[in-house]
């Protein structure tokens, strides 16, 4: 343990969380006037930067870099491509994929973007179309980026630490092992403890309601209590059993139990409008892509894309380290081109597999009038939104019953990739194949629920929330400095007539997705 990283963690989060609790609403204000400005003043950055990051991955898939495997010529992929992307997935997206796929389009519906009249046909095109954009090739793509540079750090050049400074060392060198490096990897670990905490906090009430509508059980602290210690026991034990026999399997129940979801939705739903919505959404999306990511509306000042689009940027910010840490881990015998495709196109069909179904299905109920999905969510909150479509399907109790399993695992899924990425982070030494010791990965376990409950009960998870995303500004100028450093390294290793013919795959090969790459002799 490094305990440096360790204590200034720990310290930093009660220093934060300790005043939030005894002060909620000074404390919220305070932190809204500050999103406030950073959204507000600088909300062009957080639109320029997204869009950087995914020409900068688009130019570098297409390189003689794409073919830069991570790892020697010997090595192989730890986990079947299976595997390797449904860990990738659910590490990123979690729970909140299952919760905004089902009502987000309501809020587009009811507030949509360029001046459109609200509830029209129109505003239900783009409540259909902007749920793809929000999670769809700019946000993996920020994801993307670090797990690039951290693999190839990491498994090509040997660094015997996984730390997102660690991804920075091209630009800083060796003040990446001094405070410089400490401070950036503290503040990772606060912002993961913000993202990871209040996922755990926001879905907590969402599965609470779900019980209380089916059983006898009434909503309440002690219901939301014992929630949440059985969410903390799964991935608990998840992350105790390590990545072989607790996270990958956990990663491939999840993707099975979303999959067999969607068909049920898929084979009893509104079929035939969830297809076409789909299809004209990804129109739309193809279409409007560029309107949309530098879309600021300064004349009409809806104040849309602070709300939305600088907001969904600034959380995926705060999320990309550990993503990256924990798609690095595990991605030797990978390529550039093989994590970009992985993330960046896999991922957002994941995505959009779950708007398809989910989304799609709750606005065919609004729009044929079969359930007021915006009304409820606007009068009564997000939950009972969820819950009324849900039990609206055929066979509606079993799809409430599954919905919320599926959430359970999902989160469980990402929380335990979020202890275990925590516990890398706080590790002095953590050379290839070994993994950080089982009782720092509960502990971070703990911490994270400690924090949700605590925050859940005093008021303060919305402020912890919004700090987090505050936390993502500075982490935009350390990504920054990930993208150099990473085109610094790979310049340096494959200057012209110093190619190490041993990392790179021959043009005439192809990669086959179960196998590690093929590799041209030296």
């Amino acid at each position: 343990m490094d305990r440096r990283i360790f204590w200034f963690s720990v310290l930093l989060v009660a220093a934060i969380c300790v005043p939030v609790m005894i002060a909620p609403e000074r404390g919220q204000q305070a932190l809204d006037s500050a999103l406030g400005v950073l959204t507000g003043k600088f909300g062009w950055l957080y639109l320029w930067f997204a869009a950087a990051v995914a020409g900068f991955l688009g130019w570098l898939a297409f390189s003689r870099y794409g073919r830069v495997k991570f790892g020697g010529r010997d090595d192989r992929p730890e986990f079947s491509t299976h595997s390797w992307l449904a860990m990738i997935f659910t590490s990123g997206i979690g729970g909140g994929i299952i919760y905004w796929g089902v009502i987000e389009w309501s809020y587009y519906y009811v507030e949509p973007p360029m001046g459109i009249q609200p509830r029209s046909t129109e505003a239900a095109d783009w409540a259909a179309t902007y749920p793809l954009f929000h999670w769809g090739f700019t946000a993996w793509g920020l994801f993307c980026l670090p797990a690039l540079a951290l693999a190839y750090v990491y498994h090509v050049r040997k660094q015997r630490t996984l730390r997102l400074s660690d991804a920075c060392r091209g630009v800083i060198g060796d003040r990446a092992d001094g405070w410089l490096g400490r401070l950036i990897d503290v503040l990772f670990i606060f912002g993961l403890i913000g993202a990871a905490g209040t996922s755990l906090g926001l879905e907590v009430p969402l599965v609470s309601e779900g019980i209380a509508s089916m059983t006898p059980l009434e909503k309440g602290t002690p219901l939301d209590i014992g929630i949440v210690v059985v969410w903390t026991a799964l991935f608990g034990v998840s992350v105790f059993l390590g990545m072989q026999k607790g996270l990958k399997r956990l990663a491939d129940i999840n993707v099975w139990l979303a999959l067999g979801l969607g068909l049920f939705i898929l084979v009893l739903g509104p079929t035939v409008f969830l297809i076409d919505t789909f299809t004209q959404s990804f129109g739309i999306l193809l279409q409007n892509f560029v309107e949309m990511s530098f879309y600021t509306d300064p004349v009409g000042g809806s104040g849309f894309e602070e709300t939305w689009t600088i907001f969904y940027w600034g959380w995926w910010i705060a999320y990309a380290p550990f993503v990256g840490l924990f798609t690095a881990k595990i991605s030797k015998g990978r390529t550039v081109r093989g994590l970009i495709g992985a993330m960046c196109l896999a991922g957002s069909a994941g995505c959009w597999l779950a708007f398809m179904l989910l989304g799609n299905t709750s606005l065919y109920f609004e729009l044929h009038k079969i359930v007021p999905v915006a009304d409820i969510v606007q009068k009564q909150g997000d939950t009972a939104g969820i819950i009324a479509t849900l039990a609206h399907l055929p066979f509606g109790s079993f799809a409430v019953v599954a919905f919320l399993l599926l959430m359970v695992v999902f989160l469980a899924t990402t929380l335990d990739s979020s202890a275990y990425t925590m516990a890398a982070v706080a590790s002095k030494d953590l050379p290839q194949d070994v993994e950080p010791t089982r009782w720092h990965r509960v502990f971070w376990a703990i911490v994270l629920a400690g924090v949700s409950i605590v925050l859940m009960y005093t008021g303060g998870l919305e402020a912890l929330q919004t700090l987090s995303i505050i936390t993502a500004f500075p982490l935009i100028f350390v990504l920054m400095i990930v993208a150099v450093s990473l085109i610094r390294w790979l310049r340096a290793d494959f200057a012209e007539g110093g190619v190490d013919r041993s990392l790179v795959i021959a043009p005439t090969e192809r990669e086959d997705p179960e196998k590690e790459p093929v590799t041209a002799s030296t």
